[in-house]
């Protein structure tokens, strides 16, 4: 099996040398990559062609689009029977393309995703932030989980892969951002694929490296998930609503401790109880007490910005229909 290896890059260059050079230890060899330059003021051209000798990769420049957008042009151009899209800022484990390779040998996927992990050189804001997006307590663990927490499995763009034969009968992203994987992922599965996960089919993902950069990006996650609802009404779940949940009742609580309602004794216990399990479970995983107090505050970020921005584009989207 051939792969063609999909990434798009908007001003990050130093992301795509980390990429490029985890890509050039891959055992399985048999694979093409496309970085896709979507418009960047600050491009990448002479870090991707200083691997010209090391991998069989080509370099498109285009006007911007956006990453869903910018992932069909790469489609349109690719050679492989197989697609692979990549986030720039992930790193890929050695073993990779040769673990998917003997999956859909043995077991074959028309489409599939893979879980994400923060690798040993993450900074602890890096690891903690990891911990947020991957966390039962935060996302409920349906991000590279085998249980189909909320409905179907849904790749993530920032490690998804896909046959020739499904672009060529879905097509390509039709949305460029705002969830623009999620949609994509559940047209597939109205074909009718075989949509899958891999579970050893990781990658390291650098996400954002501070916390404001990480509240931004999950703000525009809540918002995306309304969007979703745009193209699928039915899709929208009530694990969907949990972190909404959680951000009324913090302000609820807030608001009770200064008027010194008894309440508040009930919902200070509460969080309580969700910071002691976010702090031991992070503690266990990671082995260190600064990344799982990090961890607190990440997941509280993880919780309340995406909890804001679902309520945002819900009020907007489906209370006043507003597009």
């Amino acid at each position: 099996m051939f792969f063609s290896i999909i990434i798009p890059l908007y001003n990050r260059p130093q992301e795509i040398k980390e990429l490029l050079y985890s890509l050039t230890r891959q055992t399985y060899t048999r694979f093409e990559v496309l970085v896709i330059e979507d418009g960047s003021t600050n491009d990448a051209k002479d870090i991707v062609e200083s691997f010209a000798n090391q991998l069989d990769v080509k370099y498109f420049v285009k006007p911007n689009s956006g990453q869903g957008f910018s992932r069909n042009f790469g489609f349109e151009r690719a050679m492989g029977d197989y697609f692979i899209i990549f986030d720039s800022d992930c790193l890929i484990p050695k073993h990779y393309l040769e673990i998917v390779a003997d999956n859909l040998a043995a077991n074959y996927l028309d489409a599939f995703g893979g879980p994400d992990a923060a690798h040993s050189s993450f900074t602890p804001v890096q690891k903690a932030i990891s911990y947020a997006m991957t966390s039962p307590f935060t996302t409920g663990g349906i991000r590279g989980n085998k249980q189909k927490i909320g409905g179907q499995f849904h790749p993530r763009s920032f490690n998804m892969g896909l046959s020739r034969k499904v672009w060529e009968t879905v097509g390509g992203f039709i949305i460029t951002r705002l969830g623009e994987d999620i949609e994509y992922s559940i047209r597939i599965h109205s074909h009718g694929f075989k949509i899958g996960l891999i579970p050893d089919a990781k990658v390291y993902h650098k996400r954002r490296t501070s916390f404001f950069q990480f509240y931004k990006q999950l703000h525009f996650f809540g918002r995306a998930r309304v969007n979703i609802t745009k193209f699928f009404p039915d899709t929208l779940k009530a694990v969907h609503f949990f972190p909404a949940a959680f951000t009324v009742g913090l302000i609820f609580s807030i608001v009770a401790n200064i008027f010194r309602w008894q309440i508040a004794l009930l919902a200070n216990a509460f969080l309580i109880l969700i910071t002691l399990l976010i702090f031991f479970h992070a503690l266990v995983k990671n082995k260190s007490l600064k990344i799982a107090f990090l961890s607190i505050i990440a997941s509280y970020i993880q919780l309340v910005a995406y909890g804001l921005g679902f309520m945002q584009d819900f009020w907007k989207r489906i209370v006043l229909k507003r597009n």
